[in-house]
């Protein structure tokens, strides 16, 4: 780990460095992909029958076309929700396969380059240049983070501490920022990473998102300052950064990391499949052109590696994991590789029970909640899971914004209403681990189990 510390000469010559490419990079025509998904489209199936879920597999195999949601096509089943990328070329050939099979489909975009145009700024001029005046309402690019994050360590060192837990397979840093009020006393903690999927932007936003929440609320939000007192929390605003680096200039819709294995011409690692618990089993993927490969070995990805060996190591006063994702508005928690109940299930349902509800108060937006394997889908691998098997006591995941209408594409006219309201539901969670859970949350009895499969599901999508 290696810390930055208090502001110094070389931190000054970073923003220096910082605000010279700040200045010097201008949105250019390749942040909006030389155009490259003009008229693909992106249609929504529900087969009705295996039948139809095994006529899908095989059109998706021919046609090669991008998933969206589930992220294996082995998820695909009758009555499964299925997203489907699919190029110019290809969709034609794809529509008239499903109005022939007869099944019933839905274009959810029709042109997905004009989606992603209006969608965000990045074609434009726009309020990013200046550090003290950072917009958080947009989506920002990784060196616009990392100086963002060289910033703070410089200008808010009461609260913020920044350090590097090692490099990316690329060799870009990865950073962390140590959110909290300095104490020579025991402090419990929270990790937060977002980004661990290139394409899912809106979890970066949030991390930012955050972090300006705390540092802005600290002095006047009661609840924050005692969130700060008493935790410190590790943020980690883009844990792929090769990835989320590679869909700002090249492909906007890539998943995985971005590391090459000999012999291999398909790159990257799904880094939440690469976990060791129940590496590479149901759900993930040993074929290193799938989107949810596990990877050579587990931990194969130093992106994985350095913070697993860092939650390892601080495992004993790190008390929350939390994941960030999208799509699918939906809060999960262990067990993702099974079908099993964890040991203390009442503690964490009354958390989600409780975020999710609070989420719901700011906007009506409704969140799924429960076990990731009954919820979404059977994972193994995963960040979540490796997280609680190896001691922290609540792990979480979320699948932020929104159900499908925009997918990845989330515009950044939302990122203010997503962040509130997710901002609300991290709060519950820690303010949570404040307290003792109560008797009638740590009875492990069959009510309360069935607590989660009741309240929650409706899908809404409400725009703002």
């Amino acid at each position: 780990m290696k810390l930055l510390g208090k502001p110094s000469s070389q931190t000054t010559a970073l923003l220096s460095v910082c605000w010279f490419f700040l200045k010097i990079l201008q949105p250019v025509h390749s942040y909006l992909y030389d155009n490259r998904y003009s008229g693909d489209k992106v249609i929504r199936l529900t087969p009705k029958t295996e039948e139809e879920a095994y006529a899908l597999k095989k059109i998706y195999h021919n046609l090669q076309v991008d998933l969206w949601q589930p992220s294996s096509i082995s998820y695909v089943s009758e009555g499964t929700v299925t997203d489907i990328h699919v190029p110019q070329n290809a969709s034609q050939a794809l529509l008239t396969f499903l109005q022939e099979a007869n099944i019933q489909y839905k274009i959810l975009i029709r042109d997905l380059q004009k989606v992603l145009e209006y969608g965000s700024s990045l074609g434009t001029q726009r309020r990013r240049r200046s550090l003290s005046k950072y917009n958080y309402e947009v989506y920002h690019s990784l060196e616009e983070i990392q100086c963002w994050m060289h910033h703070l360590n410089k200008t808010r060192s009461d609260l913020i501490q920044m350090f590097s837990i090692g490099k990316s397979y690329e060799g870009r840093a990865l950073f962390i920022l140590k959110l909290g009020r300095k104490s020579q006393a025991y402090k419990r903690a929270v990790w937060m990473d977002c980004g661990i999927h290139a394409r899912e932007w809106i979890g970066p936003a949030f991390c930012q998102w955050f972090v300006r929440e705390a540092l802005l609320t600290y002095r006047s939000d009661p609840a924050m300052r005692k969130l700060l007192n008493h935790l410190y929390f590790y943020i980690m605003p883009v844990f792929n950064v090769d990835g989320y680096h590679f869909s700002w200039t090249h492909d906007r819709f890539w998943r995985k990391t971005r590391s090459r294995s000999p012999g291999i011409h398909c790159r990257g690692v799904d880094a939440n499949r690469n976990w060791k618990v129940k590496w590479c089993g149901e759900g993930a993927s040993g074929h290193p052109c799938d989107d949810t490969y596990c990877g050579p070995f587990p931990e194969s990805e130093p992106e994985v590696k350095a913070v697993a060996k860092f939650l390892r190591k601080h495992r004993k006063h790190i008390k929350a994991y939390l994941s960030f994702h999208a799509y699918a508005q939906m809060l999960l928690y262990p067990y993702s590789y099974k079908h099993a109940t964890i040991p203390n299930f009442g503690c964490v349902e009354s958390a989600a029970h409780k975020a999710v509800k609070a989420l719901r108060s700011v906007h009506g937006v409704r969140y799924k909640y429960g076990p990731a394997s009954s919820t979404l889908y059977v994972s193994s691998g995963s960040s979540m899971d490796w997280a609680y098997k190896t001691g922290i006591p609540y792990a979480f995941a979320f699948e932020l914004r929104d159900t499908g209408h925009f997918g990845f594409l989330l515009p950044e006219m939302l990122i203010r209403p997503t962040c509130t309201e997710t901002m609300l539901a991290v709060k519950n969670i820690t303010m949570h681990l404040l307290k003792k859970c109560p008797k009638e949350c740590r009875r492990d009895n069959s009510a309360t189990k069935q607590n989660w499969a009741k309240s929650h599901i409706a899908e809404v999508e409400i725009m703002f």
